[in-house]
């Protein structure tokens, strides 16, 4: 674990393989990474390197072989321990809690609104009684971040009804909606024409101006990466420059 306090989250020695009929292929070979505080990170590199293998371990939506995730947030819940090694139920607390996600197909619910959409993750995370309780309170910060994304006009559309650009949009209100300290973009202007895609870009700035929130981005977006505070390159399941 770093001692650096500008440290966010730390990954060590990650490793992952996969099995294929019996016989096992590496994927990440070892590699080490430090995300700091409040930073854009972009993360390159030709398809199959490795890219978004990393990013679903970093998000624990999946596990490494072997090596360790060391979070250091704001809450104090998990300060210390090996994320890769909680259980599903602790994994999906940090998940919902801590960290954001935007994919480049959005992954937005068909049979809810947008307004809904952007509503699913205080709903995941307080359960059926205290979201009731409380829905006021989620309504208004959903439509104020659906109006800091440019969409409030939107929130009773279903997701049909959008654009990929909107989709977008409302995919990035979505990954706020819990207040992450770090949201994980998987290609998220891979989807997009280039107008649209220079649009994400500038919103991606202003939420990291202006709310702190650090991003993690694998993109092949020369344009997206250029923005980011630092660009780490993927090649073998390895980084090519030091992290």
């Amino acid at each position: 674990m770093s001692n650096d306090p500008s440290v966010l989250y730390s990954a060590r020695n990650i490793r992952k393989e996969y099995r294929l009929q019996g016989i096992s292929v590496p994927v990440l070979k070892g590699l080490h990474l430090q995300i700091r505080r409040g930073e854009i990170l972009s993360i390159v590199g030709l398809s199959g390197v490795g890219k978004s293998t990393l990013l679903n371990i970093l998000g624990l939506l999946d596990s490494p072989s072997s090596g360790e995730l060391i979070y250091q947030g704001r809450r104090s819940d998990f300060h210390g321990q090996n994320l890769a090694r909680l259980d599903i139920q602790d994994k999906s607390r940090v998940r919902n809690r801590e960290f954001g996600f935007v994919f480049q197909f959005y992954h937005l619910l068909p049979d809810l609104d947008v307004l809904e959409n952007v509503m699913l993750p205080a709903m995941i995370l307080l359960g059926v009684a205290e979201y009731r309780a409380r829905k006021p309170q989620i309504v208004e910060r959903a439509r104020s971040l659906l109006e800091r994304v440019g969409i409030l006009e939107r929130q009773d559309f279903p997701p049909s009804r959008l654009s990929g650009g909107e989709r977008q949009r409302a995919a990035i209100a979505r990954a706020l909606m819990n207040d992450p300290e770090l949201v994980f973009c998987d290609e998220p202007t891979g989807n997009l024409d280039t107008v649209t895609g220079h649009r994400i870009h500038g919103l991606i700035l202003e939420l990291n101006r202006d709310l702190g929130t650090g991003f993690v981005l694998v993109t092949h977006d020369r344009g997206l990466s250029r923005l980011a505070h630092r660009t780490l390159a993927m090649r073998d399941g390895l980084f090519a420059s030091p992290s």
